[in-house]
């Protein structure tokens, strides 16, 4: 059987991929959502959908378009995972009061006490994501990605209304 040769662009260290930022910050995002799973397993709730009720928590009674702008999600991404927490009946959709065709959403009581509960396993959970950083480093770590992801968010194919979400407390 004749020796296979191998092409030397194929050997070799994988250092190139794995210090390119888009890999990195995929792989830190895989590894943040794995942690918050751990954390809040018992609630059997992904990060999207904590981070909806959130939103409704502090912004009671938006729509699911509006909730979409506030979190970076697309339209039937948002739908889905509405339709899911309202099956959970951790929230509740009614008819908007000036336009029937808009639908309001609400935490209910199950969604306000779960979301009691899943607050703390998040707080958990970032915690553990950011113990490899000493503290002094954690704050500019988050101030350089935040840096980042504002710099090209409006670039995205769904960015994130920063100032609807801030602008308001």
């Amino acid at each position: 059987m004749p020796h296979a040769r191998t092409h030397p662009a194929l050997e070799g260290s994988l250092e190139d991929l794995y210090r390119r930022p888009g890999f990195m910050i995929r792989r830190a995002h895989q590894i943040a959502v794995a942690i918050f799973l751990e954390e809040a397993r018992e609630s059997r709730i992904t990060t999207t959908q904590y981070g909806v009720l959130v939103i409704l928590r502090r912004r009671p009674g938006i729509d699911q378009n509006t909730l979409g702008r506030l979190l970076g999600l697309d339209r039937s991404t948002a739908g889905l995972v509405v339709r899911k927490l309202a099956e959970r009946e951790l929230i509740a959709r009614a008819m908007g009061a000036g336009d029937l065709r808009r639908r309001e959403l609400r935490l209910t009581p199950a969604g306000v006490a779960l979301l009691g509960r899943v607050s703390k396993d998040a707080r958990r959970a970032q915690q553990r994501l950011l113990s490899p950083l000493p503290a002094r480093e954690r704050a500019r770590f988050l101030d350089l990605l935040s840096r980042l992801t504002e710099a090209f968010n409006r670039t995205t194919r769904v960015p994130v209304d920063y100032a609807a979400g801030i602008g308001r407390r």
